[in-house]
């Protein structure tokens, strides 16, 4: 015979009546455990029993008294009338008649010495099963449910326990012979689950499946209460973790660890939180770890007063992308109202990019302080918020365009340095573009913008970045003091930052650096308001009209290095070969005052004007733009005079390459040639555009250039890119080994960002101070969190 398991420990009573513990429960632990003992004492087993027999006396008489006296007070509808004094309680008297009497004879038959063996053998073989297996059990499973039997029988059921009794002895001989009190026992578990199914017990109180419905019903007003008050539960260690170990990635990839494994280890971190997220946002969530967390923390973020989701100047559910979309995202140094290229060329191609239906197109520019507002924008013009400045740049477009834009505006922190005359960035500028929309970057002058980039590498957070070189910074630094040593840093440094932020590069004219990545290919156009004009110009000579009412004139920001300095030295070389020739000369700058002076101590024809827009009505009868710069990269004002029907005479020079095959593009090599192309121009009327050369000119074709050479057609194109793949980095070449290339741009980013986090270095190069993080009067423009909020664990 196998030993079965020992019974579960003896509960203790309850205050409401349940009861168990050392009585009833303990005389049938007895009973089992005499099962696995009986083989090798039977004596021991009966001494036991003696003893626990002379205890279930005592304890059966208080246990049932306090029971049933407590359940017929609590549970009975009806107060039960009042018992007489003296009355036996009927439970009470059936344990006296039925139960004491059998233990007494147990007790008895204990006693004889001789009978002891032989009672064991009896028990055992009365309580066997029928059928005589070959292990003996006893089914207990309903004893610890007689309180329950008891109490429910209280009401009214008491007879069935009175009824109960013993109808025979047990037989020596009668095998498989069933207790009678163990089969009442039974029935009334089978009386008391029947009851309980059809709600008969405990009167008018709740069931437990009500009780059960009642209890879920309470939690849910619980959680729905939770969520009304928006109590967001603060990160847990796990989602600090993910959180780091995803920032991480770009010094992890440099310690050779696997973009797919910290991705699995971020989404291993983000299994093990329990928080969930409120009801609206987990309407966003999908099976992306990386998504899940970035809600997880913006539910975080919003619960604490802050109001963006994962960018700064982004409202998601405006702008966010749909499932067949990409987003493109372009960024440039400059911004209106400061006339300059990098702040026009890029808002005509954002419009332009944005006519599309593959893609959508977010616009993003430096936002200025007051202060620095006041030394960039003409005549002192400054703009109290973002939004303010947005609006003057989109009234600016609408009026030259003949559609209307749909592209979205966004603003990075900028500072204005005096000593570069430009704008740089001020902390990390990747940050202000939303992960959902990081897709597709266009970097307006890549080298400018990373110089000092000290953030998240361009080409890892976006699937493809193109830079666009606008700036001949070479020539310009040339220019300066030891501009030599300068200029030779600063190749060395372009080199650097290309290679480790783009994908690919387009250089507007060959005039500038070689790069590594780069093409050369014109991806500018015109102003549509300058064809317009040019077509005007042409209507009217057909028509009979005078076409040109002035001379010659020269537009340009006034500083030496903007074709200035060429300028006066031929005009004062062949002083008296243009005798009789009057330049007009418009512009502004911070090298206004010594221009003007160098002009007036060579007594030159030079009549200087403000600088204003070249779409001016004022500079429609000119007939001959001069441009003699040979710093820039591709001039702007020279396409818009072509655009107009302006003769043009600029220098043979990469950066008019473009230029040269149009008809009314003079073009010289020494100054002796300058004369002579100046007299040509004078003397005759150009030559009327044809639809060709007007097209070319124009952003149509710089678009459709643009998207051929800088692969963006391929990649819109790409469906299997474009399909199910969210706003993760997909790159096939993720998929192959690394190549050697990609090994050494990857620890070019890696360095560039160790060397760029030091002040001390960003100060011996020249940057800002202080501007490897936006300051305080960003954050109250902008409405931004402080750096030290935004990125309180973990700072490269």
């Amino acid at each position: 015979m196998e030993p079965r398991a020992p019974p579960p420990p003896p509960t203790s009573i309850s205050a409401s009546g349940g009861f168990g513990g050392a009585g009833d429960d303990g005389a049938f632990s007895f009973l089992s455990k005499g099962w696995r003992e009986v083989r090798d004492s039977a004596t021991a087993d009966l001494r036991l029993m003696r003893a626990r027999a002379d205890s279930i006396r005592t304890l059966a008489d208080r246990e049932l008294e306090h029971l049933l006296a407590s359940a017929s007070t609590a549970l009975a509808s009806p107060p039960p009338p009042p018992l007489a004094a003296g009355a036996p309680i009927a439970e009470l008297e059936f344990v006296r008649r039925k139960i004491q009497p059998k233990i007494s004879e147990l007790r008895r038959q204990y006693a004889s010495a001789g009978g002891q063996r032989d009672l064991g053998r009896r028990v055992l073989e009365g309580w066997a099963p029928r059928g005589g297996p070959a292990r003996a059990r006893v089914d207990l499973s309903g004893i610890t449910a007689i309180r329950n039997a008891i109490v429910s029988e209280a009401g009214g059921g008491g007879e069935l326990w009175r009824r109960a009794a013993w109808k025979g002895e047990a037989e020596e001989g009668e095998e498989g012979k069933e207790w009678e009190v163990v089969r009442a026992i039974r029935s009334g578990f089978k009386e008391l689950e029947r009851r309980s199914q059809t709600n008969e017990i405990l009167g008018g109180l709740p069931g437990p499946t009500e009780l059960v419905e009642k209890f879920k019903s309470s939690l849910k007003s619980f959680n729905v209460e939770s969520h009304g008050s928006k109590e967001v539960p603060p990160l847990d260690l796990t989602e600090i973790m993910a959180n780091l170990v995803r920032q991480s990635e770009p010094l992890l990839d440099q310690l050779g660890v696997r973009k797919d494994l910290c991705d699995k280890l971020v989404e291993t971190l983000c299994k093990k939180q329990n928080h969930s997220l409120s009801g609206d946002t987990a309407l966003h969530v999908n099976d992306n770890s990386s998504d899940e967390l970035d809600l997880r923390i913006a539910s975080v973020l919003e619960s604490t007063g802050y109001n963006a989701d994962d960018g700064f100047w982004s409202d998601p559910a405006k702008y966010e992308i749909s499932d067949n979309k990409r987003h493109v995202a372009i960024v440039t140094t400059a911004s209106l109202p400061w006339m300059t290229g990098t702040a026009v060329n890029p808002l005509f191609r954002a419009a332009y990019l944005a006519k599309g239906t593959k893609q959508d197109v977010t616009l993003v520019v430096p936002w200025l302080c007051k202060s620095d507002q006041e030394l960039v924008y003409p005549n002192s013009m400054t703009f109290n918020s973002p939004e303010e400045q947005e609006s003057y740049i989109r009234n600016w477009l609408e009026e030259r365009l003949g559609f209307e834009s749909n592209f979205k505006i966004s603003f990075y922190p900028g500072k204005f340095s005096k000593e570069r005359r430009s704008i740089l960035p001020a902390g990390d500028t990747s940050q202000f573009i939303s992960s959902r929309e990081a897709d597709i970057a266009i970097l307006e002058e890549p080298e400018h913008l990373n110089w000092y980039h000290h953030g998240k590498r361009w080409t890892d957070k976006f699937n493809h970045v193109i830079g666009v070189v606008h700036t001949n910074y070479l020539e310009y630094i040339k220019r300066e003091k030891n501009g030599a040593l300068q200029a030779f840093l600063v190749k060395h440094i372009n080199n650097w930052v290309t290679r480790a932020y783009c994908d690919k590069v387009l250089r507007l004219s060959a005039a500038t650096q070689d790069l590594p990545k780069s093409i050369v290919c014109n991806v500018h156009g015109v102003n549509p308001k300058f064809l317009k004009i040019g077509e005007k110009i042409t209507a009217d000579r057909e028509s009979g009209q005078p076409s040109f009412s002035k001379g010659a004139y020269f537009l340009g920001k006034m500083v030496w290095a903007k074709g200035y300095r060429e300028l006066i030295d031929l005009m004062a070389k062949h002083k008296s070969d243009l005798e009789g020739f009057k330049l007009d000369v418009y512009g502004s700058g911070e090298d206004s005052q010594e221009v003007q002076s160098a002009a007036r101590k060579l007594d030159l024809s030079l009549d200087f004007f403000k600088g204003r827009d070249h779409a001016d009505n004022s500079l429609h009868g000119y007939k001959v733009f001069i441009n003699p710069s040979v710093s820039d990269v591709l001039c702007t004002a020279t396409a818009e005079a072509l655009a107009m029907g302006k003769f043009v005479i600029c220098a043979e020079h990469p950066s008019n390459e473009f230029f040269m095959s149009f008809p009314n593009c003079l073009t010289y090599r020494t100054s002796e040639e300058f004369v002579a192309r100046v007299k040509e121009a004078m003397a005759r009327e150009p030559q009327p555009l044809t639809a060709e050369q007007r097209y070319n000119l124009s952003w149509e074709a710089a678009t459709e250039r643009f998207m051929e050479y800088s692969d963006l057609d391929k990649v819109l194109n790409d469906e299997v890119a474009r399909a199910g793949q969210g706003r993760s980095r997909i790159k096939a070449r993720k998929n192959l080994q690394p190549n050697l290339s990609d090994i050494m741009d990857g620890g070019l980013a890696f360095a560039h960002q160790c060397l760029t986090g030091s002040e001390v270095l960003r100060l011996a190069t020249g940057a800002i101070p202080g501007s490897r993080d936006y300051d305080k009067q960003h954050c109250v423009d902008m409405d931004l969190l402080p750096p030290q909020v935004q990125h309180p664990v973990y700072g490269w």
